[in-house]
């Protein structure tokens, strides 16, 4: 390959980097899409490459520059973008790739022809990596690319399973792992960043790996949505009932947003029934149960409830913790404990949330400096922990206390007066004298109805063991920065 002497690449790095395209997404795909390019530059960091047509540029700068960036920063670090542009084909192979995609692109809708060379998303191959670097399915006359990307970080080894959605991770892994329809469908629900998306996506990688030989779609409900009205405007329904109804597995994320659209329920009903009877799988998610989605017809609500209902609950602040713990070993950083422990107790609604501070955090450190601590993350994070601002309750604070040393929530107010649940009553007792603006006997009634005098106990006992241990002082620091913030 000719390289522009403008700036050197490295033409043995950029070997490497190909090798590696092309054992993640196979030889037809590479030859469509990777053999075409050129490397032309390289300077500050950003390495140019060429491509014969702007089809080529479009697609690749959408489904492959970044898995190319990441690569080629692997063999240098130096190396921290990728940019397209168009070049006139400089040889046969490019003129003969461009000569493929332009037949693709203005082949009529009734055209079955598939672009040499190119493989259909849905075509089940076994691929490690992700799906977005499968070539289109130019054959499609509703439009390429049917099946959407699937993100290579959701796969069941990075999935953490706690007790709010083992029952989840076991049906999914059973549909992925098994020959047999077991149940169908399996339908997973459950509130926004759960986990939902993450078991489609691993049981699609899944089935793909296990059975290359299975074709599987997964996409979300407005893309099925949007295929359907686009067959109706263009008149070709036929075409559209071929692509849905001889797929192996058919994965639909989101499908409340079905709710309320008749004809759209209606096809999607028959499509339903036709791959249930030919013993195909059928995958789906939702925010809800099916008996709780509005608007949707009787009958396709008894068919969604037919097969297997899975449901992801909240998370647990243990699950909350195992999250971030793979989050830190993934990222490839030591992440303090009391501050995993922060950030487990204040975000606990959403998993993406959850990750996204820790990365926000571990990126902060590497950017600009310094240590990760509960300062920096109070500081840092003030947008995501003002969300969950409200008034404090010394409910709030025996619960959290509680949790944190590991009692029950009952031993605030009992008789018992070990270590075990003393010391943390007193520290309970502590923070709400310190966060509220309840007076001694309110305080001393809302644990047991103790004497205002036990609180004042519990308070300089708090103040003097603060001074003395510095582990006790973390602890204490650390349930007030989680209460206040």
């Amino acid at each position: 390959m000719k390289i522009s002497d403008e700036a050197a690449v490295d033409q043995a790095e950029w070997d490497r980097v190909k090798t590696r395209l092309k054992q993640e997404f196979g030889e037809s795909a590479f030859k469509s899409w990777v053999t075409p390019i050129t490397a032309t530059a390289f300077r500050n960091g950003e390495v140019e490459l060429a491509v014969p047509t702007r089809f080529m540029k479009d697609w690749i700068s959408t489904h492959y520059a970044e898995r190319i960036r990441a690569l080629w920063n692997g063999e240098n670090p130096s190396v921290r973008k990728v940019t397209l542009k168009v070049e006139a084909a400089r040889n046969a192979a490019k003129a003969d790739a461009a000569a493929r995609e332009k037949a693709a692109v203005q082949a009529p809708a009734s055209n079955r022809m598939t672009v040499p060379g190119a493989r259909s998303v849905t075509s089940a191959r076994a691929v490690p990596a992700p799906a977005q670097f499968a070539a289109p399915h130019a054959s499609s006359p509703l439009g390429a690319d049917l099946s959407a990307p699937l993100d290579p970080r959701y796969v069941f080894k990075n999935f953490v399973v706690g007790k709010p959605n083992e029952f989840a991770y076991a049906a999914a892994k059973r549909v992925a792992e098994s020959d047999q329809v077991s149940f169908n469908p399996l339908f997973l629900y459950g509130g926004v960043g759960l986990g939902k998306t993450h078991l489609m996506h691993a049981i699609a990688h899944e089935i793909r790996n296990r059975a290359p030989h299975r074709k599987v779609v997964y996409l979300s409900a407005e893309k099925f949505m949007y295929s359907f009205v686009r067959a109706l405007r263009n008149q070709d329904m036929v075409s559209f009932k071929e692509q849905f109804r001889s797929v192996d597995v058919l994965m639909i994320d989101d499908v409340q947003f079905i709710s309320g659209k008749d004809s759209t329920q209606e096809e999607f009903f028959h499509t339903f029934n036709a791959l249930v009877d030919q013993g195909r799988q059928i995958v789906l998610s939702a925010d809800k149960s099916p008996s709780n989605l509005e608007e949707i017809g009787d009958r396709l609500r008894s068919r969604l409830q037919s097969g297997l209902v899975a449901d992801l609950h909240p998370t647990t602040f243990e699950l909350r913790l195992g999250i971030l713990d793979a989050k830190a070993e993934q990222l490839g950083v030591v992440v303090p404990q009391k501050v995993k422990e922060f950030l487990a107790h204040k975000i606990t609604s959403n998993v993406r949330e959850l990750e996204g501070a820790l990365t926000r955090l571990v990126a902060h450190a590497q950017l600009v400096g310094g240590a990760l601590t509960l300062e920096t993350a109070q500081d840092l994070l003030q947008d995501l922990l003002r969300a969950h601002d409200r008034r404090l309750t010394m409910e709030e604070i025996q619960k959290r206390v509680a949790e944190h040393f590991k009692i029950r929530v009952s031993d605030m107010s009992s008789a018992r007066r070990s270590r075990a649940v003393a010391r943390p009553r007193q520290v309970a007792m502590y923070l709400s004298k310190q966060l509220t603006s309840r007076s001694l006997p309110e305080i001393g009634r809302a644990f047991g109805g103790r004497d205002h005098t036990t609180v004042m106990h519990a308070v300089r006992k708090v103040e003097e063991l603060v001074k003395l241990d510095t582990a006790f002082a973390e602890d204490v620091e650390l349930l007030t920065r989680m209460l206040e913030s």
